[in-house]
């Protein structure tokens, strides 16, 4: 962000304190949107960067819309920057009153040491909106001293909490909190969202998100491509549902591509189910299930649309299996396989034989993760879905450390292997090696249910089975298998959510495409 406004102001000329205006405005504006009353008193806490200058400039505004407003000035004067100090002068002139951080906080009693709680004593102001424009997307450093005595208080204030850009405390890369944060109802950021206010904890501190155009756009990076400015991180939105591969009118099942899911054991058959069924709903002409004998019956009598290839565990012959995947144009290996020797033999018959792109899942993941490095075996394209847990024994780390830094854990992975990896959480992270790494903001907390990465893996594959590069339906499918929870949240709630019900939803996902597309009715 830093570069694009650097570039917005250098290459096309546009003033830092325009862009500062038109940020403060597009945050008045969303602030009023949400309710703001007449005559409301208000404080807004300002920094010496130009996110301060931002916060300066909305007291200004407000102020002359009448409202009572108090600037809260925080950190050294001496080091603000000259479009800080200009807008400060300038709101001072308008006689905006102003307050310093020293001066505020003395109005508080330090924390009580029996209770533990922060009191406060002579405190004469009482507000309706709390804005924190302290710090912004540029802090790295952990928020101490003065400053987190600051951020507590504020965060202590009654009154609707708003951040300008991001809240005070919060990595703008990845989410964590530096020390403390500001507790915003509202965040309204300018030209794009940054990461760490889509991942958690950061999400969990901005409220609502809203993101405002301010004159930084596409225009910004374009003209600075040679230093590889554009960006690398991304997340779908439900235009891209036209990315889906359209049906074209004369076609058979053939032209829809061919699934084969290796998947379930003995009692699990539930697992290769929902993996081959949501390949179904998600396009795909025809699902073969390569699955133990014993399963026979149940995929017969639940998803008799699947060819059905049997095997014993103790027999496994693998030239049945190779003749299998001769025949599909995409692989799903893994859910409810079992980590058995039966198990070990499929996924190391994947690996060797291949030549379509493959997607491990669940207890494939649990195999490899015995030896990562056999994933270097594989001469074709490959995904993999794993959740913290899997991806803990694949990378040898702990699931926390994995938490804190997602992001970076999927990219390498992806790059290591040079595979398309989806690493599952609360935000999905989806990393294509050499190219844009994806947040999925679909889906919610619902789906945390077994059979639910089962129906992911068969999305992705119905994706692929017609035509869709496995770059391009990782993060699809990510997305559209997000989009399902969410309607099926709407439908049963998200205490009852179940993978079932992620299958029932799906179709609603795709009629949406079609209407938004091709307008059938």
């Amino acid at each position: 962000m830093k570069q694009y406004d650097t570039n917005t102001m250098e290459v096309f000329g546009i003033p830092s304190l325009v862009l500062i205006e038109r940020a403060a405005l597009a945050a008045v504006e969303e602030l009023e949107r949400s309710g703001l009353q007449e005559k409301s008193r208000i404080l807004i806490a300002c920094g010496t960067g130009n996110n301060g200058a931002d916060g300066l400039v909305m007291a200004r505004l407000l102020y002359l819309k009448g409202h009572f407003v108090q600037i809260l000035t925080a950190g050294n004067r001496a080091k603000a920057t000259l479009e800080n100090k200009k807008e400060l002068e300038i709101a001072k002139k308008y006689g905006v009153p102003v307050i310093t951080s020293d001066d505020f906080l003395r109005q508080f009693d330090q924390k009580d040491a029996a209770t533990g709680d922060q009191a406060r004593t002579g405190l004469t102001e009482e507000y309706d909106v709390v804005a924190d424009a302290v710090f912004g997307v540029g802090l790295s450093r952990w928020i101490e001293g003065t400053y987190g005595e600051l951020i507590a208080c504020l965060n202590g204030l009654h009154g609707k909490k708003v951040a300008v850009d991001i809240p005070s405390g919060i990595d703008a890369d990845d989410g964590s909190v530096l020390g403390l944060a500001f507790q915003a109802d509202l965040t309204v950021t300018f030209s794009y969202e940054k990461v760490g206010m889509r991942l958690f904890p950061g999400q969990s501190y901005c409220g609502e998100i809203v993101c405002r155009s301010v004159g930084i756009d596409d225009h910004s990076f374009l003209a600075d491509t040679e230093r590889g400015h554009e960006p690398m991180m991304a997340a779908l939105t439900t235009e891209d549902l036209a990315l889906i591969p359209a049906r074209r009118p004369h076609t058979n099942k053939g032209s829809y591509g061919k699934v084969l899911v290796i998947a379930g054991s003995v009692n699990m058959a539930g697992a290769a189910i929902f993996s081959a069924k949501a390949a179904y709903l998600s396009g795909c002409g025809l699902v073969r299930v390569l699955t133990p004998e014993e399963n026979r019956t149940i995929i017969q009598s639940t998803l008799p649309e699947a060819v059905l290839t049997t095997y014993r565990a103790r027999e496994l012959e693998i030239e049945p299996v190779i003749t299998a995947m001769q025949w599909a144009d995409v692989i799903v290996c893994g859910p409810g396989l079992g980590t058995g020797d039966a198990a070990h033999r499929l996924v190391d018959a994947v690996l060797e034989h291949a030549v379509v792109p493959v997607i491990f899942d669940a207890d494939a993941l649990n195999v490899i993760s015995e030896e990562t490095d056999i994933l270097r075996k594989a001469h074709t394209d490959l995904i993999v879905t794993p959740h913290l847990g899997e991806m803990a024994r694949l990378q040898k780390v702990s699931v926390s450390y994995i938490q804190e830094h997602l992001v970076e854990v999927a990219e390498k992975f992806a790059h290591t292997y040079h595979l398309n990896c989806v690493l599952k959480d609360a935000r999905t992270i989806t990393a294509i090696p050499c190219e844009r790494t994806y947040v999925n903001l679909s889906g919610n907390n619902g789906m945390a249910t077994g059979g639910s990465g089962d129906v992911l893996t068969g999305v992705i594959a119905g994706l692929i089975s017609q035509g869709a590069k496995p770059g391009l339906a990782a993060p699809l499918g990510v997305y559209l298998h997000g989009l399902a929870g969410d309607a099926a949240a709407e439908a049963c709630g998200r205490y009852s959510l179940t993978a079932r019900s992620l299958l029932e939803a799906l179709p609603k996902i795709f009629i949406k495409r079609d209407i938004e597309k091709e307008g059938i009715q």
